[in-house]
């Protein structure tokens, strides 16, 4: 599985100056569509229950012009929300502040560059399990 961590995730798409936290992104071959299956998919084969949906994309499309914007920021993006009960536990007893990283987000974008899976880089140490669950859900999305 090839990822690349940005820095900025909106500078991946966009020449905007905006910084996000750091990100893994893979590269999709494929639909918007089949991406976002893949990946629902993905985190139910972990037996896990998506919280929510958050069509991303759509909001920001919707919004623009009533922000005084007309700038496509992305094709299509959404966020899938889940947790682990396992691994959330796991983390929390290690430290109760890691409660501010559920529920945990992947998400999938669409650019002029392509289709693109993703989710945030989680700090060493006590997240590592929550990085590892990640990593697994989106290698079984993309196919490895």
């Amino acid at each position: 599985m090839k990822a690349v961590v940005f820095s900025g995730l909106l500078g991946l798409v966009s020449a905007t100056s905006v910084m996000a936290e750091d990100a893994f992104v893979y590269p999709f071959e494929g639909s918007f569509e089949d991406a976002t299956f893949a990946v629902e998919s993905a985190i139910v084969d972990q037996g896990l229950v998506i919280d929510y949906v958050s069509h991303v994309g759509d909001m920001l499309n919707r919004t623009g012009v009533d922000v005084g914007s007309d700038t496509v920021i992305f094709k299509n993006a959404d966020i899938f929300l889940f947790c682990s009960a396992v691994i959330s536990r796991q983390v929390m007893e290690q430290d109760p502040m890691n409660i501010t990283h559920c529920p945990y987000g992947i998400f999938v974008l669409e650019s002029d560059d392509g289709v693109t899976l993703g989710h945030q880089d989680y700090p060493d140490g006590s997240m590592q399990a929550v990085e590892n669950l990640m990593q697994q859900i989106v290698a079984e999305a993309i196919g490895n």
